[in-house]
């Protein structure tokens, strides 16, 4: 008997009547690829309403964990471009959601500071995560979503070793 390709929903609940090829559906990493691009969209349509991006989400929840980062650790604890998160940074600072201060000790660098509103700003973009994760992740009951979060967080890791032991996650 031979197994079928699994039928797969993205962001619409209709059918298309054109399917991709059973190669590609056999594919693991073409399966990633095609649900990456599917919650990504979904998280920059809902982040937008809220007026906020997925990366500005990133930086709150890194100020909110680190307080009182520099620039370059920010960029670097996310894998950003330095000279790209100014930009972001420039855009939370405009919104009266972080402070940005010359590093007493260190003239050359700035360290970045969450103020009250970031961290509200950071609660409510929680819950649209928390949202957006819940419909997205919809098919599957909780044992099925611990399942694949470990099995997304042993891939991570072995691709980018950060995401291991000593930063708050269980991994071994």
């Amino acid at each position: 008997m031979t197994a079928q390709p699994p039928e797969i929903a993205l962001k619409s609940p209709e059918r298309p009547t054109v399917k991709p090829p059973y190669e590609l559906v056999c594919s693991s990493s073409h399966l990633l690829k095609r649900l990456g691009m599917a919650i990504k969209e979904s998280y920059r349509e809902a982040f937008e309403e809220a007026g906020a991006s997925p990366f500005h989400y990133s930086v709150l929840a890194v100020l909110e964990e680190s307080p009182r980062e520099t620039q370059a650790t920010i960029a670097d604890s996310l894998g950003y471009d330095r000279s790209w998160l100014v930009g972001l940074l420039d855009e939370l600072e405009e919104k009266g959601l972080i402070e940005r201060k010359r590093d007493p000790a260190d003239r050359r660098r700035h360290v970045v500071t969450l103020l009250p509103a970031g961290k509200a700003k950071l609660a409510e973009l929680r819950g649209i995560s928390k949202r957006v994760e819940d419909k997205f992740l919809a098919p599957l009951d909780t044992e099925q979503r611990a399942s694949l979060h470990r099995l997304l967080l042993d891939l991570t890791i072995y691709h980018d070793p950060r995401y291991g032991p000593g930063n708050g996650s269980s991994a071994a």
